[in-house]
């Protein structure tokens, strides 16, 4: 539905965003504040893991620094393959507001991005600013900017949209490259938002092909842009996505069963902020939260933090959805009803398991089951019912809207109003927090008259003052946006609750680390360090200063580690860690082969491991963070042993009873080495020592001398994954899996320069053919 009216104004639209933009991010770019959480305890650290990488030579695919080991090319949340790569470029040292500002810089690409499909589509730019805005800075995409992999699927998926909408629209192969590219930038590093808006996008496909007369020509004139979008998109994101397949089908998490993902599921009460903003206190500092998952509700169901059950998208929204929107059944309008089918959906998806939809949906429909959480999509839901108002303002502005709506509609409008009203009042007395809930229910009532009379007031202007009744939409909007959107608990924190983070930190513990960690160049050892719950930013510091971490922050970790040794998600704190059968003590052999031979712990360490006795670690000092201890039994990072010996690696890691053999002398091997070296006597007096030492160690590779009289093993106690090669002398050789979980080589005598290296290219192919080989039966490839 295209006027002039409606196509003039957008400078000004693009303007007031900007404008918008600044205004609403002022308190972080200023440096007042910083994106905390996950922001910094690790999207932070993973982008100095890809500065530091980028600036001293080396390549960021493989992390050495957390869980023994993780490949970080397939890492989901790495932001290896993402335009965070630019911030890594350009400074060794990103600095929070840095990779803050990156982080709301996505945003405005985000409203940008709505922007210009609103132009495309003929709307009016009041429209457009109000959609543009709520879509940046309403729901999710305020109160969980923390998510920076979400918020980057959810930029890309507004540009993608746009795109996509542009290549149909013009028949155009030209944006359809373009609309692949930006969905390949979507899902390249997949997360649910990126999943579910790629549904999306499946969906207006569909839409575009199904809806009105003429469908054989819509399907064949748009065969080219949707050929040239999906070749893009395949080329640019296929091999980083089967990287990712293969890494989470060996991770901890390769299925997700139906009561995890659902313990994610957004309450129908949550539903209640879009029209009342605060009203279970997450913003106010004065009121304890008191909503869905606060220890009010059920303690069964507590899974979701505050920020994720807000959905405010602003007042003036809100009205006209529920004003235009259902009184008039503008909604159902051809060319917006897809957006209303989406957000119908996507708002039963993130309903979870309170709704049949849901059960459905994972039983049946591919990839529902790989995600936890259905409450990722309010970011979705937020973005969606965004356009769906700014058409509304469009619908208001151009005098296109229906006549005055009949008696029963118009009753219907109020009866759903108070509906809404009785129903939070209803909640409030349920949880005894009526005191409470009363003042953001007046404050969010007052809004919605302040917006609908300023609507009423811009209208009165007509159409030859657009810019006015842009800039005065855009004004309120932000203000409003600002007010009950703005910085909170959730998402700002004062930078100096993060210096663990800063590269430069002065925190006496890192330091400490570092001097202890420290070897002379050829030195064999390169000792770990674990950290035993020092608070939720501390888990990925050793990502920012380059030490090695036995335990980590990520959600995705290789499975056989997380089994031997315990490693969940985080460590927040000291109760969190959890001891297995194969890992049942700070003082027993797997801790040993790993290397680990410092652990800080904010209490004594016999109150984390009740076996550990005062003589097994050396005490080394207490720092204002936690106690320092010492395992003066850790073995060297790298080994040379004469024997070998099968092991049964399954029945060790589930009973957690090793061989008799001594690691020193012997390893460990799960099957027979190709060509395998003659044993040599147990007895010490008989062997002559071999010297092995670590040439260069580096993230993807690491350079190892040794010199023995006679054949044995090098072990490189990193963890074993099938994408790292080696080679012996220059001759590829194949890497033996040794002592449960890391990496030998046979040797012969003399000297020896051994290689490893880490190929992801190469070695998830390999692997990819191994795994159909064994699908089809046939002997799998050998490296």
């Amino acid at each position: 539905m295209k006027t002039n009216s409606a196509t003039s104004g957008y400078g000004i639209a693009a303007l007031a965003l900007a404008a918008g933009w600044l205004v609403l991010c002022a308190p972080w770019l200023l440096g007042n504040y910083a994106i905390p959480y996950d922001a910094k305890a690790h999207f932070q650290a993973q982008v100095q893991f890809l500065a530091n990488a980028i600036h001293t030579g080396q390549s960021p695919f493989w992390n050495p620094h957390i869980f023994a080991g993780s490949p970080q090319i397939a890492d989901p949340q790495s932001l290896v393959i993402s335009p965070a790569v630019l911030l890594a470029l350009l400074d060794p040292s990103p600095s929070f507001q840095l990779v803050d500002g990156y982080t709301f810089g996505l945003l405005a690409l985000g409203g940008f991005s709505i922007l210009l499909l609103f132009r495309d589509r003929g709307w009016h730019p009041a429209g457009a600013i109000v959609a543009a805005l709520a879509f940046a800075f309403g729901a999710s995409a305020a109160w969980r900017v923390q998510h920076v992999g979400q918020i980057q699927s959810f930029a890309c998926f507004a540009l993608a949209l746009w795109l996509l909408v542009r290549a149909l629209d013009r028949r155009s192969a030209r944006w359809g490259i373009a609309a692949g590219a930006a969905m390949a930038l979507m899902i390249v590093e997949p997360d649910q938002v990126a999943y579910l808006g790629g549904l999306i996008l499946i969906g207006y496909v569909l839409h575009h092909w199904l809806d009105g007369a003429e469908r054989k020509q819509r399907l064949r004139a748009s065969l080219r842009p949707l050929l040239a979008a999906g070749l893009t998109c395949v080329v640019l994101s296929a091999l980083p996505l089967l990287m990712t397949i293969l890494f989470v089908m060996s991770s901890s998490r390769s299925s997700i069963p139906f009561a995890e993902a659902t313990r994610g599921s957004l309450h129908p009460a949550s539903l209640l902020t879009l029209l009342f903003s605060d009203l279970y206190g997450a913003f106010d500092k004065a009121v304890e939260y008191w909503g869905p998952f606060s220890w009010t509700w059920n303690p069964n169901e507590v899974t979701l933090s505050q920020n994720m059950s807000q959905l405010y998208i602003g007042a003036l929204p809100i009205a006209l959805l529920l004003g235009l929107g259902l009184s008039r059944r503008l909604l159902l309008a051809r060319e917006i009803r897809f957006y209303t089918i989406a957000t119908v959906f996507i708002t039963l998806y993130a309903l979870g398991s309170n709704t049949p939809f849901f059960r459905l949906l994972y039983e049946v429909f591919p990839g529902v089951s790989l995600f936890r959480r259905p409450a990722d999509a309010t970011f979705l839901v937020g973005g969606l019912l965004a356009i769906l108002s700014g058409y509304l303002v469009h619908r208001w502005m151009t005098n296109t809207a229906l006549a005055a709506p009949d008696r029963p509609r118009l009753h219907l409008k109020v009866y759903l109003l108070l509906a809404l009203t009785a129903a939070a009042i209803a909640v409030a007395l349920s949880q005894n927090r009526l005191d409470v809930a009363l003042r953001p229910m007046v404050i969010s009532f007052a809004w919605l008259a302040v917006s609908v009379g300023v609507l009423l007031l811009v209208t009165r202007l007509g159409q030859q003052r657009s810019w006015v009744i842009v800039t005065t939409l855009a004004t309120v909007l932000t203000v409003d946006l600002a007010l009950n959107n703005g910085p909170n608990e959730s998402t700002a924190l004062p930078r100096e609750q993060f210096t663990m983070l800063d590269p430069d930190t002065r925190s006496e513990t890192i330091r400490l680390i570092k001097s202890l960690a420290t070897q002379p160049p050829g030195s064999p050892r390169r000792d770990r360090v674990e950290l035993a719950g020092l608070g939720f930013e501390w888990p990925n510091t050793a990502m920012v200063h380059g030490f090695d971490h036995t335990l980590g922050y990520n959600p995705l970790r290789l499975a056989d580690f997380t089994r031997a040794v315990g490693a969940e998600d985080s460590i927040i704190g000291p109760n969190q860690r959890r001891f297995t059968p194969l890992f049942p003590s700070y003082r027993c052999r797997l801790a040993n082969l790993l290397g680990l031979r410092y652990i800080v712990s904010p209490v004594p360490i016999d109150r984390i491991d009740r076996t550990v006795k005062s003589t097994d670690l050396r005490f080394m000092g207490r720092t204002p963070d936690g106690y320092v201890y010492e395992n003066t039994e850790a073995l060297p990072r790298v080994l040379f042993v004469y024997n070998w010996q099968i092991a049964d690696f399954a029945r060790i890691m589930r009973d957690g009873a090793w061989p008799a053999a001594d690691p020193r002398y012997t390893v460990l091997l799960d099957q027979r080495p190709i060509v395998p070296p003659e044993p040599v006597p147990n007895a010490p007096e008989e062997w002559k020592a071999p010297t092995v030492r670590i040439v260069r160690y580096e993230n993807t590779a690491i350079d190892i001398e040794v010199d023995a009289s006679n054949p044995g093993f090098v072990v490189l106690n990193d963890i074993w994954h099938p994408w790292w090669f080696a080679s012996i002398d220059g001759k590829p050789t194949r890497i033996l899996k040794a002592n449960v979980l890391f990496r030998a080589v046979a040797v012969g005598p003399g000297r020896h320069a051994i290689r490893f290296e880490f190929a992801p290219v190469a070695g998830a192919l390999q692997e990819l053919r191994a795994k159909l080989s064994a699908y089809r039966g046939s002997p799998p490839p050998t490296q």
